[in-house]
């Protein structure tokens, strides 16, 4: 998949970022983007320099008065950095950040390493420390690579999230690198784990970086998970990854009943179609642009297959987020899309 230059939410817009307080690039002042800046964070385990993108809302500095704002951490995909997300919040209202995470995932240091999960909550504190956050509504959101690493995070620090919104994402990292073999995706899973599946170490290593083996330490948390339909023949992830990381979540939060089963896994993963006995689940969704084909919840986790291929929908994904508050339960429910802020158009996702 080509690489896409625009973030899930990072699309460029016109704001002032007066009165805001960042800490500058060490090396040059700081690049601004819509009223964001790149900054530089310290790595909390192991002292190396790291690069986020940072928006803070006019009247939100730490040292100023009035209502604290949500924060949105948005994550890149599998071959970008933290500049594929610059720009402001979707809203302007609210703060954002987007971590590097140690970089694109071809090296031991990224992909969902130890490092790049720690780097991601560096990241809050740094914007819980430049900005007057609200620690009830701290979102998380990420598809494709970015998916795979929001699914972890969700699973390495719940307590810190009020919901996390992944589309596309990868959960089994060695039955991806599976899919796609030795080359390409595979040859970058291999690069990042230390070789090929087959050794202890490197099995070691794609488990410990694959979401799926830890998503039950999530239990609770708000969880939506969105995958087209078409993925995997006209992408490049498969929706089997969704699918099953719905299941260990659905069975995590004791909702063993709605779990999908192997056989209509592989019928959507390999068909591309709806078994007829799921075609009923389904539902109209006035936030979305592509066709609803699937739809199910489990307790604070949902899962949506969608008329599409490896794609998000911004405007759906943070309109989902907003509506959900640290220790109040999962609000899944239907909203019509009013004023400024309307759902964007549907965006092809780049790996």
């Amino acid at each position: 998949m080509k690489n896409n230059a625009l973030c899930f939410f990072g699309i460029a817009l016109a704001f002032s970022g007066a009165g805001n307080v960042f800490a500058a690039d060490t090396n040059n002042a700081p690049v601004k983007r819509g009223g964001a800046v790149t900054v530089t964070i310290i790595s909390s385990l192991d002292g190396t320099e790291q690069k986020a993108d940072f928006y803070c809302p006019p009247g939100a500095a730490p040292d100023g008065t009035g209502e604290s704002v949500p924060l949105l951490v948005q994550l890149h995909t599998w071959s970008a950095g933290y500049a594929q997300c610059a720009g402001p919040s979707p809203d302007s209202k609210s703060a954002k950040i987007a971590p590097d995470f140690r970089g694109p995932n071809r090296r031991p240091e990224a992909c969902a390493s130890k490092l790049a999960i720690q780097d991601v909550l560096d990241a809050v504190e740094y914007a819980k420390k430049n900005a007057r956050i609200d620690e009830s509504r701290i979102y998380l959101s990420g598809w494709s690579g970015g998916g795979h690493m929001a699914l972890m995070m969700a699973a390495k620090a719940p307590q810190v999230w009020a919901g996390v919104s992944a589309w596309v994402p990868i959960s089994d990292l060695a039955a991806w690198r599976a899919f796609h073999g030795p080359a390409g995706y595979g040859k970058q899973c291999d690069d990042a784990c230390g070789g090929p599946p087959g050794s202890p170490a490197t099995d070691a290593e794609y488990k410990a970086r694959s979401p799926i083996n830890f998503l039950p330490a999530a239990k609770g948390l708000p969880i939506d998970i969105n995958a087209g339909i078409h993925d995997g023949h006209k992408g490049s992830v498969p929706i089997s990854q969704s699918l099953k990381a719905f299941n260990v979540l659905a069975e995590a939060n004791g909702f063993k009943d709605k779990m999908i089963s192997e056989d209509d896994i592989l019928v959507m993963t390999r068909d591309e179609k709806i078994p007829p006995a799921l075609a009923g689940e389904t539902e109209k969704d006035p936030e979305r642009k592509r066709a609803i084909l699937f739809r199910r919840t489990a307790g604070p986790v949902r899962i949506t297959i969608f008329e599409g291929a490896h794609e998000s929908e911004a405007g759906a994904a943070w309109h989902w987020l907003t509506r959900q508050k640290k220790g109040a339960p999962a609000d899944f429910k239907v909203y019509e899309p009013k004023g400024k802020g309307k759902t964007a158009d549907a965006q092809e996702v780049g790996k």
